[in-house]
């Protein structure tokens, strides 16, 4: 692990000394998820930011969790004639028919925050599972080890399986803490908020509720400050908004921070590796999360 994290680190640099290795004629396509949430936005920013200090011309499209659309996407990609491939799957066993056919064409295939299936060259991604139960965790300590909790649950996609699968095993370990729901908020405010309003009504003693992100985090919050109750929430992203409530006081006390901006800078630095004639590069680069609260949300921005 740390000769990966130490190759990383070496094509970060590679990276941050790119325009005197500019090369002018090379396509990049980046394939979103989803773009309405500004987690993404600060990733295509900084793709963006990358791609303009090596003149390379950047493709962006917006699958809207629709993963017809991101297969459509990616073969319009490929017609274009991209060199590399960034992709971000709304279905990572859905999108692997794209990834074949790209590597068919000889690009580039890095996936991006979720693993795609495939022949995918490098997956760059945070430490899911560690941002659940770091959240969980944190959570299961505030209430003092005792109390009934719940899940916001989301997308199927791997690393929202990953949270809440860290979240579990963070809950196993407090014999006071008992886990009394599981429902789906699909990672939206709307939705979050009438999940969250039917969590409370149907549970009296709630104490506590674990979001898998920031999104469906901020519909909980407002179900917690409707009902008047004392339940403490944490989730997983470090979103602005999110960063802000915690900053703030209130409910909302704690969310485990990722860095997109570093996921996609590194996502590119390993496929520019392999354009460059790398041989050798790392098939996942894990990027470390970390704990956001009242003590450090003022200062900390994605």
């Amino acid at each position: 692990m740390k000769k990966t994290l130490c190759t990383a680190s070496a094509m970060v640099l590679a990276l941050a000394a790119a325009p005197a290795m500019a090369q002018d004629g090379l396509k990049i396509g980046m394939s979103f998820q989803e773009m309405n949430n500004p987690y993404f936005v600060s990733m295509q920013e900084a793709l963006n930011e990358a791609a303009e200090s090596i003149g390379a011309e950047v493709v962006v499209t917006d699958a809207a969790h629709d993963v017809a659309k991101q297969i459509s996407d990616i073969e319009d990609m490929l017609q274009q004639g991209i060199d590399i491939l960034l992709i971000n799957p709304t279905d990572s066993a859905g999108v692997e028919s794209a990834v074949t056919m790209a590597k068919a064409q000889d690009v580039v295939v890095v996936a991006v925050d979720a693993q795609a299936n495939g022949p995918v060259d490098t997956f760059v991604g945070s430490k899911n599972r560690d941002a659940g139960y770091m959240s969980c965790k944190y959570l299961a300590d505030e209430l003092d080890g005792k109390g009934e909790v719940a899940i916001l649950d989301g997308i199927p996609v791997v690393p929202i399986l990953e949270r809440v699968e860290g979240c579990k095993a963070a809950f196993a370990e407090y014999e006071g803490i008992t886990l009394v729901d599981t429902q789906n908020g699909r990672q939206d405010r709307s939705v979050a908020l009438g999940v969250v309003e039917n969590m409370i009504q149907s549970h009296a003693d709630l104490a506590g509720i674990f979001s898998v992100n920031d999104g469906g985090a901020m519909g909980a919050l407002a179900a917690i400050q409707g009902s008047g109750r004392d339940i403490k929430l944490t989730s997983v992203d470090g979103a602005p908004e999110a960063v802000k409530a915690i900053a703030d006081g209130g409910p909302f006390i704690e969310t485990t921070a990722q860095f997109p901006r570093d996921q996609v800078r590194v996502g590119l630095a390993m496929a520019l590796a392999q354009t460059w004639g790398a041989r050798v590069v790392p098939k996942a680069v894990p990027i470390d999360v970390r704990v956001v609260d009242a003590e450090n949300a003022a200062d900390f921005a994605w």
